[in-house]
């Protein structure tokens, strides 16, 4: 191996995503999608800092929570819709130099709308550039799907005209083996010298080397159809992939509310279901003790469900809660909650279940999932308790926070 100087990961990230809001810190197998590029960097052995790039401090939170640098905000006019890579980077590196005397000899820009890179992808990269110093950049592609030597254009008069020629005739004719190979950017992983876009202000220079990366790696999330290919393929758990560590946070020391899911929390997410159609569910007789000691406590304590069957009032009336149901956006309602009641999110726990769970995660002090959760929320809690749902594990929540409130000996 070639021996590195100083390599930094910089991940652009900015919060005003247009074809799916959010997009930066949306759950994405248990983890906020930037978590996998920032795991990315984080796992290179050659790399020495991780950095964000944002103008959006709720990702900047997400990112340091994740292991990545945030040092600055990026000025909102460089996280516009049409902003293109080069001045998101002078200004970066700008700053790093300026406020910190620090100048990476390379940079790995990873994006990530691709989350899937393979667990030695960055150190190829690393070492393909350093082992050729009269290259500028690498930059990973993929064989093209469909060869654009088979493609075309439209003329002045609306005919087609060949996108490219070769120099075999007619190539828009001629089987795919006769055809040149041609190769797609994939955005995965780009690594450049620091002069490339200091000196030549360009994002890759002249001379550019292929990192080829198998096509099963290949998604560029940008609508809602590549966000759920994306997903099944990560689900499917056949391409060895760099996956997110979070930092698991404890008990807030001052706990001022319970969030609670209802299905599969406080009940063993079973329903019976009788011929008039009326439902049923079961429950444990201990959460109620363990909720009002609790309460005694002042810790206040809510249902938050995306059901709107008549049995989650009646729970949550017999043990004497407030309940927030019918919720489509759990996130959206929890942030809410906190804002009217003037909460810091810091010092509440959430308890819940499945993957409508875990974008309330990130507005918490802590998250916890019962034993038997799904497994993207098990990825994404701080917490895994013991006891499955509607078998005790909410009286475990109150053991364990009425335990940290005692007073010690």
């Amino acid at each position: 191996m070639v021996s590195p100087g100083q390599i930094l990961a910089f991940i652009p990230a900015r919060g005003g995503s247009k074809s799916i809001p959010r997009k930066n810190i949306r759950p994405f197998g248990g983890h906020p999608l930037l978590a996998y590029s920032i795991a990315a960097g984080l796992q290179a052995e050659s790399v020495d800092r991780v950095i964000v790039s944002t103008d959006d401090p709720a990702i900047a939170e997400v990112a340091e929570r994740y292991g990545a640098e945030v040092p600055f905000l990026r000025p909102t006019e460089l996280a516009q819709d049409d902003t293109p890579d080069l001045p998101v980077f002078l200004h970066g590196l700008r700053w790093l130099e300026a406020e910190g005397g620090y100048r990476p000899d390379l940079i790995i820009h990873l994006r990530p709308t691709s989350p899937l890179r393979p667990p030695d992808m960055v150190e190829q990269a690393i070492q393909l550039l350093l082992q050729r110093p009269e290259a500028d950049s690498v930059r990973g592609v993929v064989v093209s799907g469909q060869n654009p030597y088979k493609m075309w254009r439209l003329d002045a008069t609306g005919a087609l005209t060949p996108l490219l020629t070769a120099d075999v005739p007619e190539p828009y004719n001629q089987p795919r083996q006769a055809l040149p190979t041609t190769y797609w950017q994939t955005g995965h992983i780009d690594a450049i010298r620091s002069r490339t876009i200091l000196e030549k202000g360009s994002m890759s220079g002249e001379v550019i080397l292929p990192l080829l990366i198998e096509a099963g790696y290949s998604v560029d999330i940008d609508t809602e159809q590549d966000w759920g290919r994306a997903e099944w393929t990560l689900a499917e758990g056949k391409l060895a992939v760099v996956e997110p560590v979070r930092s698991r946070r404890p008990l807030p020391k001052q706990v001022e509310l319970l969030v609670l899911d209802f299905d599969g929390v406080l009940t063993d997410n079973r329903v019976w279901v009788d011929s008039q159609g009326r439902e049923s569910v079961a429950a444990h007789r201990g959460d109620g003790w363990g909720l009002a000691r609790l309460r005694e406590q002042g810790v206040e304590v809510l249902i938050l469900s995306s059901e709107t069957d008549p049995v989650v009032g009646a729970r949550g009336a017999k043990l004497g809660l407030p309940v927030i149901q019918g919720v489509g956006d759990k996130a959206a309602a929890l942030e809410s909650i906190l804002t009217e009641r003037g909460l810091d999110g810091a010092n509440v726990v959430y308890v819940g279940n499945d993957a409508n769970d875990i974008a309330c995660f990130e507005l918490v002090g802590c998250a916890l999932v019962v034993a038997d959760a799904h497994p993207d929320a098990l990825r994404a809690a701080d917490q895994v308790l013991m006891r499955p749902g509607g078998q005790g594990a909410v009286r475990e929540v109150c053991d364990r926070l009425l335990q940290q409130m005692r007073p010690r000996p």
